[in-house]
């Protein structure tokens, strides 16, 4: 589980998936077994047609094939695979068409509900069209009519699974590879919000029927001692509460616990679905007139209105008796009422920097 997020504010730089590491060292090893020259950089096409290039860290034949590597770049997204050495190891096979197995690091799928079948490795959909498209297109410019066997590996890769939502999909003995677009966007963290998607069609396959949202381990914590809930119930949302929430349209799941911090729950209560610093902040205005309307005097709202962050401004309603904690969760319950099926029952939890829980609203079946 990651920590909960901070609110601290950079400059980003875009990356590029694992599926776009995989896609460029499978097309590098893969031109050694037409004698064409090594390279030291490889370019390909990605998925909107954008050109990119990719330095090599190695790319060799083999005693029956060729192999390939690149270091990924994720750029400032953060991601468990930046700088993880990506893989390729290309045999060619008589017949036409494209084989994928899992190498060193790779994943296997266990369970039904995600994009791709149980006992097959973990490649998705998209890089796997990727290597595919430029694999055969190799094989027309060298006038091949067999096929490939393609194995994709990611260096330390089981090691790094353990930090990602793999094992609760039931993902074992690596990582995914993931992509859409072979870009990664720092912060909208597409391999982050499939991963959410992902946890949630696996929880309504196997008939889960109760799931809790979280934006980080402080909250998994606590709801964990709140409800006996397995490990797929439990989706590692970070900042993204409009990804679990909008797909709930899709996976038609009866309960949902949306827990979080104060700040980031202030943000959703105040109408925000991506809770992070570079897309929301906290709105003391806002805060101040919630607490106003609960019955906070003058003072309070001036104290409110200058704290420097949001658990100051709810210590001081604290001390007044002023349930704000309460009245943010009611705000973001009927922000979240508005957005799920009305046959899906959500409740709201709030905790503080300790990890207890200050505030509740919602009921669940």
């Amino acid at each position: 589980m990651h920590p909960e997020t901070s609110e601290i504010k950079k400059p980003l730089r875009s990356g590029y998936t694992t599926g776009a590491c995989a896609t460029v060292t499978s097309l590098a090893a893969a031109r050694l077994l037409f004698n064409l020259p090594r390279l030291k950089q490889c370019s390909i096409t990605l998925p909107k047609g954008q050109t990119v290039e990719f330095d090599l860290q190695d790319c060799k034949l083999t005693a029956n094939g060729a192999t390939a590597s690149t270091i990924k770049d994720a750029g400032d997204d953060p991601d468990v695979t930046h700088q993880a050495l990506v893989s390729s190891y290309i045999v060619l096979t008589p017949k036409q068409g494209i084989e994928f197995y899992a190498g060193e690091g790779v994943g296997m799928v266990t369970r039904k509900g995600l994009s791709i079948a149980p006992n097959q490795p973990a490649i998705n959909p998209v890089p796997r069209l990727m290597i595919q498209q430029h694999l055969e297109q190799l094989a027309i410019e060298e006038d091949y009519n067999g096929g490939f066997a393609v194995t994709i590996g990611i260096k330390e890769g089981e090691k790094l699974a353990l930090k990602t939502m793999n094992p609760r999909l039931g993902i074992v003995g690596g990582l995914s590879i993931l992509g859409t677009t072979g870009i990664v966007r720092p912060f909208s963290c597409s391999a982050y919000i499939a991963s959410i998607h992902q946890g949630l069609d696996v929880a309504f396959a196997n008939q889960i029927n109760h799931i809790a949202a979280c934006t980080g381990s402080s909250s998994e914590a606590m709801i964990r001692t709140q409800y006996a809930l397995s490990e797929m119930a439990l989706i590692e949302m970070g900042d993204f509460v409009g990804a679990v929430l909008k797909h709930l349209k899709k996976v038609p799941i009866q309960q949902v616990s949306i827990v979080g911090g104060f700040g980031k729950i202030t943000k959703l209560a105040a109408g925000h679905l991506d809770l992070h610093s570079r897309k929301s902040s906290i709105n003391f205005e806002f805060l101040a007139q919630v607490a106003m309307e609960l019955g906070a005097d003058k003072t309070l709202e001036i104290k409110i209105l200058q704290s420097n962050t949001s658990i100051e401004a709810l210590n001081y309603c604290q001390q007044q008796g002023i349930h704000l904690a309460d009245a943010i969760c009611a705000l973001a319950l009927r922000k979240i009422n508005a957005i799920i099926p009305k046959q899906c029952h959500a409740e709201v939890w709030v905790i503080n920097r300790q990890g207890e829980a200050v505030g509740r609203t919602g009921s669940l079946q």
